[in-house]
């Protein structure tokens, strides 16, 4: 059974969107060095933008605040899945590493999928909360 969430820091979505950021450090910092304020800074900026998104949403403390936080994350990993079609599409990197930095966020995406879903349902039972 899950714990309980007493912080942003126990979602599993902010976990592992956190675990992406460090994935594209890692992905960008093998650019080539011309990248370094084009793709490489977009595709950082992304990657960051989504767990500090979740947990501004989570302090803003109401729910319909933090399902707009929620969403704002959820395009902001869309924008980093799309940088990393484009960094394989323009050979910037390994497309098997690019791939499974691809995996990871994918994955976080599912969980945050998941959360604004649930977020939602509260909303739509509540709309004042």
């Amino acid at each position: 059974m899950p714990g309980r969430v007493e912080s942003y820091r126990d979602l599993d979505a902010w976990k592992l969107s956190m675990a992406a950021v460090s994935a594209v450090y890692r992905l960008t910092g093998r650019f080539p060095s011309d990248e370094r304020f084009g793709l490489t800074a977009q595709l950082r900026r992304a990657a960051v933008s989504i767990p500090s998104n979740i947990a501004e949403g989570w302090g803003r403390q109401t729910t319909p605040e933090y399902a707009r936080f929620l969403r704002v994350a959820r395009g902001s990993l869309y924008e980093v899945e799309t940088q990393l079609l484009i960094a394989i599409e323009l050979g910037l990197a390994e497309a098997g590493e690019t791939r499974a930095t691809l995996e990871e966020v994918e994955h976080a995406g599912r969980v945050l999928a998941g959360l604004v879903r649930s977020i939602e349902r509260k909303l739509d039972r509540d709309p004042d909360r």
